[in-house]
Order: C-alpha cells, then sequence, then structure tokens
C-alpha cells in the first residue's frame, strides 16, 4: 500500500447517500428515512440535529459499518453500499495509542496495508509539515496538546488512502479557541487536499462556521418518529472570503437563523 493522495489536483469526486433508510440494529424499526445527502471534493457538509436522532447510524450507513434497509451509497458514480473501507472514519476520540510514538500512530493505516514500519515511517513523514505536525514525530500522544492530537487523528485518518471522509463530533473535547482553530484548519486542508468530509455536530454555529452545506436532521427514533432531513442550509464560500470574522456577518446570521428555525420543525 502507499500513501496515494499525494498531488492537489481537482478531483470529480462525489460521495452521495441516496434515500437512506435504517435501523439501529438491522431490524424493521425504522430510525433513519429517505436521507439524501451530497459532498463534493473540496467540500465539508455537516450534520445537524439533536442527540438520539441517528447522526451516527447515518455515519456507519456511508461508511459500510452498517447495511441500509433501503439506499445506496455512492463515490465517483460507484455503489459502495456495505463496503467497509472505500470511506475513511474518524471517531470522536484521538484513539492515538499511548505507547506508540506519533510517527507510527499515524503511519499505522500503511503497516496495516502491508508495508514494513520503515516504509510506513518514511511515507508518512512528508506530511508532517503540512499537517503543522513538524517536530512531533518522535513525541508521545501524552506530550502533544488536544488539538495535536486531533490534527495527528486526522494525518492517520488522511493516509487510509481514501478521498472521503466522515468525523463524528471530533472537536467536541477541545477548549473553545482551540475548536476555532482546529476547525479553520481542517476546513483549509479538506479544501487543499480536495476530500469530500461529512461531519457531525450538535453545534449550530460550528455547522455554520464550517460548512458549504449543513444538513438539518429532525426525528425522535426512541419515540417512534424516524429522521429525515428538514432543510438543506448553503453556506455561501464567497460569503467567507476576505472576511476578518465571518460570524458576524449578516450572512452568518442568516444561515443561522434558518438551521435554528429547521431544528425547531
Amino acid at each position: 500500500m502507499t500513501a496515494a493522495l499525494t498531488t492537489d489536483k481537482e478531483r470529480a469526486l462525489e460521495l452521495e447517500a441516496v434515500n437512506l433508510t435504517l435501523s439501529w440494529d438491522g431490524g424493521q424499526d425504522v430510525v433513519v428515512r429517505d436521507i439524501n445527502l451530497s459532498a463534493n471534493a473540496g467540500e465539508v457538509i455537516c450534520l445537524v440535529g439533536r442527540s438520539g436522532c441517528g447522526k451516527t447510524t447515518i455515519l456507519h450507513a456511508i461508511s459500510g459499518l452498517l447495511v441500509p434497509l433501503e439506499g445506496h451509497i455512492l463515490l465517483s458514480g460507484e455503489d459502495v453500499t456495505g463496503v467497509p473501507g472505500k470511506i475513511s472514519y474518524m471517531l470522536q476520540k484521538d484513539l492515538l495509542i499511548p505507547s506508540k510514538r506519533i510517527i507510527d500512530n499515524v503511519s499505522l493505516p500503511l503497516v496495516i496495508g502491508g508495508l514494513s514500519r520503515k516504509e510506513a515511517r518514511e511515507q508518512a513523514a512528508p506530511f508532517f509539515e503540512r499537517f503543522g505536525l513538524e517536530g512531533t514525530e518522535q513525541k508521545w500522544p501524552s506530550q502533544l496538546s488536544g488539538g495535536m492530537r486531533q490534527r495527528a487523528a486526522f494525518l492517520r485518518t488522511y493516509l487510509m488512502g481514501n478521498e472521503a471522509v466522515l468525523l463524528d463530533e471530533p472537536f467536541s473535547a477541545l477548549d473553545a479557541i482551540t475548536r476555532v482553530d482546529i476547525r479553520a484548519w481542517f476546513c483549509r486542508m479538506v479544501r487543499g487536499l480536495h476530500l469530500a468530509s461529512v461531519v457531525i455536530t450538535h453545534d449550530v454555529d460550528e455547522a455554520v462556521s464550517m460548512a458549504d452545506h449543513v444538513y438539518v436532521l429532525v426525528g425522535t427514533p426512541r419515540a417512534g418518529i424516524p429522521t429525515t432531513v428538514a432543510g438543506e442550509v448553503v453556506v455561501p464560500r464567497s460569503a467567507r472570503e476576505g472576511v476578518d470574522d465571518f460570524s458576524l456577518t449578516s450572512e452568518y446570521l442568516a444561515c443561522k437563523r434558518r438551521v435554528v428555525e429547521l431544528l425547531g420543525a
């Protein structure tokens, strides 16, 4: 296995969930009904909804860990429904192995793919500067701040070699200041590397500040009301460009207001 994602050329990548209907346990009790969403290369999309509405279940289906009752997952037109390993998945916790140095933590997907530790280290090393991790190669996870650990976790996810990535509340454990910085960094990396990304968050401000598209989910599966998409809010990328603080603009406030309205639908 090699680290295939080494160029920044534009790709025609598109990740799509088409008419997804899901249950939690493979049974007939529907948790999520008729979900449609898409992310192109270089885009961040956010799923926002109340706790227990099935956001993580949707990511499990997109990643191939859960087979839907109905619907399909398409990656650049290829049907990858129920096929794990096609789409990378980064969990809320960084899951860095305490007994491994950072270089060995991030290069683990390459070792699993068949490279020797030496070869994996050599392939991973050039990415450290780009991911803002230079100088951490020989450190232990306990020596890194929360933000740096998340960068390392994202580099490890990237080195899985897939062009679409899923993230389940990746910044929720960070302090507020670090969270703002790491969100901005993450968005730059997604756009620079031309990845298609789907991010779960409970935070409306986080969603609007990061996403190109915010999908608002409503439903109460535990009460027998399947979750559906109440609406999609498009956040114009042009509104962010050249703006010192996008969160103070009228465009930001309009998008936030619409997300809040849809959550109350």
